[in-house]
């Protein structure tokens, strides 16, 4: 064959301008593409030997090369797989977007063989990576089963050549005439580094041609850069746990030890290797405003990123491992998953594994559990809010400081210990646990011995919005509306209501003088010690929630709380002498702003004026001392 000019057979010039600026987001990405160009091919030929018996492809150690020449500055990668004749070279080169794995895998599929190859290719523009980091690429290629090579070379503009070479063996050298700032690939290390990040696992050997002194002279040696070995695929029996650890340290950059290791294999509609694990101790970003994700996506042991976003949900983003699938639909640079079916099937296959092996830890192993839901519970929380078809899981896994004890529960553990007629879980949400367990909206909870769980994470006002239920129980703030005990405090709401028949005036003239701060005064069902609260209307915001807001730099509404008295307390007849006695005394007045401003520190608050409520605070002491 004489050498020949033709054109491209699409707007070739517009397409490459896409690759070289726009589909790939690092140049270094050519070399994957290549080397899983070269991957496929050995696929083929290897399948061909096995299915059509060709004399000239069994014999040999499959293998991909990597040859790079400093003094002309050139890239080889060579493969000695399937090759091309050209009509093929014509098709798979000569026409962009005309993939030679898709077109080959489509007739695989029309014929019904069997055992076909998982081929990395789909869109056939891996080729025209090369283009990023050449200005000149030589393709030399010989078809398993013919005796003719062909030689391909353009230079990425609107045509290629095509002329007859030689060559030994079946198989494709793909030759990058490098640009002249690129010479960095040609740098064993830059090779080795990017061999180690992308094509680590490809299962035949990726080997590099070097240049070693010794002795004063100069020898070239073959030096295998991949291992070939993806443990997510191996059989978990040949796995130790010091293999699990050590590809731990590699996906996680973490030093310690993983708390739980998932491994599995999906096969049936959606097939894909998993290898997850739990972290032991949070990342520092792990609450930041861009976490990163940590699984690893690869496809038929080819590495496409280790941000996968779109296999994990973000309230399961301290999972780290690695999923490899070759049903993955990845759009032409594989760089970003499509929207599609079976990635949305593989999330809910990983979040239930994840789920399960929570649960199982839950169950079985609760201290550590306990350790784990102190590292990630805040994260874990978000998933009540986001993922509504495992939000019955999720609040399974849920985990918090109870009134009855030191030791966190679940809901399913709250739930348990209601008395039958009871269909009511309590809780509180503080800022802190200590804080928390010194509220004195807790007083008549403790007296009666009734369980409260203590919400202390800020997320947590949004969880019990989404979770305003568990199995059939109302979930139920205790610093919010009136309260309604039931039968067990029948007693006291009998006092109450008495209480406030007999100090109706007193209620209402303390209402006037803080008509400003809060919407209504009225005796406490809470309180059995303290003198008086603040709870929040029944859909208002609670103090707590406010300053999440305010701190979020959120626009917060004005609402007004309740000053709740204990009817109990000794202050009330006290109050009660000095209102009949005078109902504009100044004494009174500071009474009634001393009760407000205790209200306030109860609940952590600041108070309005500090100095003034210091100066009544002394004059009291001082009265005191006096009487």
């Amino acid at each position: 064959m004489s050498k020949k000019t033709r054109k491209f057979k699409t707007e070739v010039q517009q397409l490459l301008d896409l690759v070289i600026h726009s589909l790939y987001s690092k140049k270094e990405i050519f070399l994957r593409e290549l080397i899983s160009n070269a991957s496929d091919a050995i696929d083929r030929a290897r399948f061909e030997a096995l299915t059509i018996k060709s004399g000239d492809t069994g014999h040999q150690e499959w293998a991909i090369s990597i040859s790079p020449n400093r003094e002309v500055r050139t890239l080889t990668i060579s493969d000695n797989g399937i090759g091309m004749n050209a009509e093929e070279l014509d098709r798979n080169i000569g026409t962009i977007a005309n993939s030679g794995t898709k077109a080959f895998l489509a007739e695989l599929k029309n014929s019904q063989e069997t055992g076909s190859p998982q081929l990395i290719g789909q869109f056939g523009v891996g080729f025209y990576s090369a283009f990023m980091v050449a200005d000149r690429v030589t393709v030399v290629t010989r078809r398993v089963g013919e005796s003719n090579a062909l030689r391909w070379e353009s230079d990425g503009g609107g045509s290629y050549t095509v002329e007859e070479t030689e060559r030994a063996e079946p198989g494709t050298d793909v030759t990058l005439h490098l640009r002249e700032d690129q010479d960095d690939y040609l740098s064993e290390w830059r090779l080795r580094s990017i061999v180690k990040e992308y094509s680590n696992y490809i299962e035949f050997p990726i080997r590099l041609l070097v240049t070693r002194t010794k002795d004063d002279k100069e020898t070239v040696e073959e030096e295998t850069l991949n291992s070939m070995k993806s443990i997510w695929k191996r059989p978990k029996a040949e796995i130790t746990e010091e293999d699990y650890r050590e590809f731990y340290h590699h996906v996680s950059h973490d030093g310690g030890t993983p708390l739980e290791t998932i491994h599995f294999q999906a096969e049936g509609a959606v097939e894909f290797s998993a290898l997850l694990y739990l972290p032991e101790k949070a990342p520092f970003d792990l609450l930041g405003p861009e976490p990163q994700h940590g699984i690893h996506l690869y496809v038929r042991n080819v590495f496409i990123t280790d941000n996968c976003k779109e296999l994990i949900p973000p309230y399961l983003r301290f999972v780290r491992g690695v999923v490899d699938s070759s049903d993955l639909p990845l759009n032409v640079s594989r760089e970003m998953l499509q929207d599609d079916a079976i990635v949305r099937k593989i999330q809910k296959n990983l979040v239930n594994r994840v789920l399960k092996t929570l649960a199982q830890m839950k169950d079985n192993r609760r201290d550590t559990y306990v350790g784990f839901f102190r590292e990630f519970g805040k994260v874990l929380k978000e998933g009540l809010h986001a993922d509504f078809a495992n939000k019955d899981a999720l609040a399974d896994l849920m985990l918090y400081p109870s009134t009855h004890g030191e030791e966190p529960v679940t809901l399913r553990e709250a739930r348990d210990r209601l008395p039958e007629e009871r269909k009511t879980i309590y809780y509180l949400t503080a800022d802190s646990e200590e804080a928390a367990r010194h509220s004195p909206h807790l007083e008549i909870f403790r007296e009666k011995e009734i369980e409260v769980l203590l919400m202390t994470d800020p997320i947590d006002e949004w969880v019990v919005q989404s979770l305003p239920e568990y199995d059939g129980c109302a979930l139920r703030p205790i610093d919010r509306g009136e309260l309604d005990l039931g039968q067990a405090a029948t007693e006291e709401q009998t006092k109450r209501d008495a209480a406030a028949e007999a100090h109706r005036d007193l209620l209402t003239a303390i209402g006037e003088s803080l008509k400003e701060q809060v919407k209504e005064v009225r005796f406490s069902l809470r309180l059995a010690a303290s003198p008086c609260c603040l709870v929040a209307d029944e859909n208002a915001l609670n103090p707590h929630m406010e300053r999440i807001l305010r701190a979020m730099k959120q626009e917060v509404p004005e609402t007004k709380p309740i000053l709740e008295l204990n009817p109990a307390h000794p202050l009330v007849p006290r109050l009660q002498a000095l209102f009949a006695e005078d109902p504009d005394s100044a004494q009174l007045k500071d009474y009634i702003d001393l009760l407000y401003n205790q209200a306030l520190l109860s609940q952590g608050l600041p108070l309005r004026d500090p100095v003034k409520f210091s100066r009544m605070v002394s004059d009291l002491m001082v009265q005191a001392g006096a009487s």
